[in-house]
C-alpha cells in the first residue's frame, strides 16, 4: 500500500454517508468525554473525527486512495 502526498491535499468527497454519521457520533462522544476526564487528546481525535464526517473527506483516505463514498450499496449477509 503506498501513500500518494499528492492526493492528500485534493479535496474530493471520500466517505460514505454511513461513515460520516459514525464519525459525527463518535467524535461527539469523545469530545464528550475529554470535558469531563479533561484529555486534550480525545478533544482533538473528536474535533477531527467530527470534521472528517461533517464534510465528506479524509485526508488520511485521498493520501492512501481510498474512496468509499460511491459504494452504491450497503453490505448484506448472507
Amino acid at each position: 500500500m503506498s501513500f500518494d502526498y499528492k492526493r492528500l491535499i485534493k479535496f474530493e468527497l471520500n466517505i460514505s454517508e454511513q461513515e460520516k454519521k459514525y464519525r459525527v457520533m463518535g467524535g461527539a462522544v469523545l469530545i464528550l468525554i475529554s470535558i469531563f476526564t479533561a484529555k486534550i487528546i480525545l478533544l482533538i481525535v473528536g474535533m477531527g473525527l467530527v470534521a472528517t464526517g461533517y464534510s465528506g473527506w479524509c485526508p488520511v483516505y485521498s493520501g492512501m486512495n481510498k474512496n468509499t463514498h460511491d459504494t452504491g450499496h450497503t453490505p448484506t449477509a448472507h
